[in-house]
Parts: structure tokens; sequence; C-alpha cells
């Protein structure tokens, strides 16, 4: 079958995720994924996830390492998949300074220094149940889960942007994580992630190579880029590292003018400048059709596992998602 996913990042209830995660499995979708902002506790709703469903595979997209210690992300990636007898994966990350130090207080210093050690206290603690870990960045002196995992190794994937955090990837990890990406990136991305992979002597095809794709689905394709634009507009403006991201995919221009109409104007005037090239380049915007065959290019260009992202807001959001779990279901 046609590998497909789904991921959720805002605009849902959590009740409302956890019904939409019902639909992709019944229609056939290998994964699920939940991200952490403002939108609900995505342990939380993904062990709702896990009790509804029987066969869909619960990631995280991401779990910050630095807004959770490496101990209860841990204990919470082996909570999750005793609930779903295995179905977890662990989507891990650093997250954005912009994010990490104004809403929680906590420097941003050392990122990658920071996951090698969570990836490192995770994986000990789910093997063995107990974990004691001095590293570079984090020590844990003694600590040990009440109850025993269900399995040894929940599969770990890392978010990546760029070369070296896409070589660690390959490095380290079971799969890897993208965003907003063009066909292009994909390819230059694959290329990186096996290069980290063969210098740490692993087999780069053993590593997932995901991404998630933000999604607005409408009877026209002009009305499925209005639906994208406040997205795009918000991402570039507000991210800098998204900012980058896009530029290097080609969009300079763009998002330097994005950019400006964020810091004068805020959200509205950044989407009023998000042109459709970009949109189109970055997204699945269009009708069923347009949109299927997007994922088709996005395939053909390397990537294993496309993850649909729902662009879903207002009173009308659960009805919105669902319609494009439904047009991008395998």
């Amino acid at each position: 079958m046609v590998r497909v996913g789904v991921a959720f990042s805002g605009g849902l209830s959590p009740a409302d995720i956890v019904e939409c995660v019902k639909l992709a499995e019944a229609l056939g979708y290998e994964s699920a994924w939940v991200a952490e902002g403002h939108g609900g506790d995505q342990f939380a709703i993904l062990g709702a996830c896990a009790v509804e469903t029987r066969t869909i595979r619960l990631g995280t997209s991401i779990s910050s390492v630095f807004v959770r210690s490496a101990t209860t992300i841990g204990m919470a990636a082996a909570t999750v998949d005793q609930l779903s007898s295995g179905r977890f994966i662990l989507g891990l990350g650093g997250s954005h300074r912009v994010q990490v130090e104004p809403e929680h207080g906590i420097p941003f210093v050392q990122p990658t220094a920071r996951l090698r050690d969570t990836i490192a206290i995770v994986r000990a603690l789910v093997r063995d149940g107990v974990v004691s870990h001095r590293g570079e960045v984090v020590t844990i002196e003694r600590f040990d889960l009440w109850f025993p995992p269900h399995r040894p190794d929940v599969p770990i994937y890392v978010a990546a942007l760029f070369p070296r955090m896409l070589e660690i990837a390959g490095e380290l990890a079971q799969g890897v994580l993208l965003t907003w990406p063009t066909p292009s990136t994909i390819a230059r991305a694959v290329e990186h992630v096996a290069l980290g992979a063969r210098r740490a002597g692993r087999d780069a095809t053993a590593v997932d190579v995901a991404s998630l794709i933000p999604c607005a689905v409408a009877g026209t394709v002009a009305a499925a880029r209005d639906a994208m634009r406040p997205a795009v507009g918000l991402y570039a403006g507000f991210f800098p590292r998204y900012n980058r991201l896009l530029a290097e995919a080609g969009f300079g221009d763009a998002v330097r003018a994005i950019k400006e109409a964020f810091d004068g104007g805020g959200r509205d005037a950044a989407a009023k400048v998000v042109p459709d090239a970009l949109i189109d380049a970055v997204a699945l915007a269009g009708t069923p059709d347009t949109c299927r065959d997007r994922l088709a290019a996005y395939r053909r260009a390397g990537l294993a596992l496309p993850i649909v992202s729902p662009r879903a807001s207002g009173p009308d959001a659960r009805k919105t998602a669902m319609a494009a779990i439904r047009a991008c279901a395998p």
C-alpha cells in the first residue's frame, strides 16, 4: 500500500484530533502525528488516540528537547508505546529559540548536544527501564520506570531542516522529519541523510525519510491557496529558520517581503504578500486531484513517507481537516 501519514499542529481541539486520527486509520493512513505548541499536551492526545485505535502508528512531530526533560520524554514515550501496543514513534527536535525562550523561560543553548543526550537517555530508559547518564549537556544520576516498557526500542525520528542536522539524523535516528519541502529540497535532504548514515557505518536505506506537508483542500486551486496563505505568512514571517529554509529553496525575495510585512503589520499583512508560486512549491494546496498529484511528485523526488498536515481553524476546523484526510487518503 502507498505510504501516507497525517499530522496535526493547531486549530483543532484535542477531542477533534482523536476523531480525525480514527478517520485516518479507517482510510488506511500509516501514521498520525501530533505537534505540541498551544493545542494540547501531545502525549495525552496520543494516549487517547492509542486506546481508540488499533493499527495506525502514532508519533510526536515534534517533542522539544528543551521544554521537557529527557527522562520525562522517555517515560512519556514508553507510556504511549505501551498504551498503543508498540505503535509509537518519538519525533524529537529542538523547536525554535523564538518559542523556547519567551514561552518557556529556558535558554536555547547547545541544541545539538542536548538532542544527542536526549536520544541516548531515552534509548537507555526504554531499553533497560532505568538510566544513568553523564553527557555534554544533560546529567542524570538515576531515573527508573515503575512499569515495564512494551518493547526495548522505540523508533526515534529527528526533525531536521539543514545539512548538519540532516546528517545527524542519518547518523543516529530511525527516521528524519522534514517540513515545508519542495521536491528539490527533498532530493538534497535525502543526500545529506545518506551521508550521515554512511559516516556512522549505517545502511542509508534504513533511515526513513518523512516530511510534514501543509495541506489545504478546496473546490478550486485559488481557494486552497488563499486558505494556505496565512500559514505560509506566519512561518516565513515569524520563524527565522523557516524563513532561511524557504529562501534557500529559491524564494529569497518572497520571504524578505513576507518578513517585512510581518514585522510591520503582523500575520494579516504577511499573508497578503505570500505569492502563489511559494505556496505551490511547499504545500498541498488545491483540489483533491491536484493534491494527490503533488503527493506523487514528492514521492518521485525520494520522499518515503509524506505526512499530510491539514490547515484547519475556526468553527469548521474538524470538517476542514477531515476533508483533507479524505482527499489525500491512500
